[in-house]
């Protein structure tokens, strides 16, 4: 298992080099003259950056093997900490964002395959948990750690930047001691063509659009919590900002668990009441200027967007061929990438004519309107008689 946990540990490093800069993006936005609009721009390049990044490199793994790989992800991942820590102005970050999201799309395609090579056969069914707990785990733990850092230690950004180095490093020294699981080849380099599974089309659509919509929702709430925090509710508050992240995170991991365990039937109508619940306590959150609805909306729809994500996850399992899941897969994750970049994007923009309240009354209705469009699909489809 010490092949496991340090490639689990890789993993989980490289998830939280990515969310690292969500608390900061308040203070980048006082020390650097940045707009609302930028800070969503900043976020979303990173999400187009891990969309491009599978379609291109998802089969990088597959030809090199897992370590190079993993290797590649933890030097990405460096490059983009420093230039977070030399630079002065957008357009590093920027270029900082986009290369920090090409290591998340390498770690997760090839961390994934890696935890469940390394397991004996008869844990092989611990492999997609412990996956989910470095990907979300980490994901979760770099706005925590770099929330807490910026409340209360100097030089906030500068240090959590060095601190993820320090775990880069180590990272690579321990990748050093893990046991290589793929035969190396030649690597080729293509832009994979996205296809919906047709098996499995309208299953495919309907989870498709409840996890994006849910993903939606997490980016949003990513890369404006700490506006809507100091804008509307008075609380300059960088832990605070982590914590919020934090919650949709770790609930989005929640729900994907919980989901197993729950008859299939029920997942996806659970995770449109749960958005369209979600949404609305966004919208009361922002329009109230209250905190309590945001924290309850961070749970709600994180467990929704779990749910919905597991669904997804679940009938590609079991309703394509094998040799063509891996590419339903990427067709999956590149859409709730997508949809996880541009509401944040166009959130962005409407803040920065229209106002917060604006962004955030037009941005949920649409939300809790996909979330209502697909429940009624899936009303429609029980109704309809069942042919011999």
């Amino acid at each position: 298992m010490r092949n496991v946990a340090i490639t689990a540990f890789v993993f989980w490093t490289v998830m939280l080099g990515t969310t690292v800069p969500t608390p900061l993006y308040p203070l980048y936005e006082q020390s650097f003259g940045i707009v609302p609009v930028e800070i969503t721009v900043l976020f979303g390049v990173y999400a187009l950056g891990v969309v491009v990044g599978l379609l291109i490199l998802g089969r990088l793994s597959d030809q090199i093997g897992r370590k190079p790989v993993l290797a590649i992800a933890l030097l990405l991942s460096a490059l983009a900490a420093v230039l977070f820590l030399v630079s002065d102005s957008l357009g590093p970050l920027l270029a900082a964002r986009v290369i920090s999201g090409f290591s998340a799309a390498l770690a997760t395609g090839a961390g994934t395959a890696a935890i469940a090579e390394q397991l004996p056969e008869r844990r092989k069914w611990l492999g997609p948990v412990i996956a989910l707990l470095a990907n979300m785990g980490g994901l979760a733990s770099g706005t925590m750690i770099s929330g807490l850092l910026a409340q209360w230690a100097t030089h906030p950004l500068r240090l959590s930047w060095v601190l993820d180095l320090a775990l880069i490093a180590a990272s690579l020294v321990g990748l050093t001691l893990v046991t290589e699981t793929v035969r190396r080849g030649r690597a080729t380099f293509h832009l994979e063509r996205l296809r919906i599974p047709h098996e499995i089309r309208g299953d495919f659509i309907r989870a498709a659009a409840t996890g994006g919509a849910g993903f939606g929702v997490l980016g949003v709430l990513t890369s404006v919590t700490g506006i809507l925090l100091g804008v509307e509710l008075g609380k300059h508050d960088p832990a605070l900002t982590g914590f919020v992240v934090f919650l949709g995170f770790v609930s989005t991991a929640t729900g994907q668990l919980i989901d197993r365990r729950l008859p299939p039937r029920l997942s996806l109508p659970l995770a449109c009441v749960a958005l369209i619940v979600g949404a609305a306590l966004v919208a009361a959150a922002v329009l109230g200027a209250a905190l309590p609805p945001l924290l309850a909306a961070a749970v709600v729809v994180g467990l929704g967007t779990g749910s919905a994500v597991s669904a997804g996850l679940r009938a590609i399992a079991t309703g394509v061929p094998p040799e063509r899941r891996a590419g339903a897969f990427s067709a999956l994750f590149a859409i709730l990438y997508t949809l996880l970049a541009l509401p944040a994007i166009g959130v962005g923009i409407v803040i920065e004519y229209a106002g917060l309240r604006w962004a955030a009354g037009i941005f949920t209705l649409v939300v809790a309107l996909l979330a209502a469009a697909v429940l009624v699909s899936l009303s429609s489809r029980r109704r309809q008689p069942s042919h011999a």
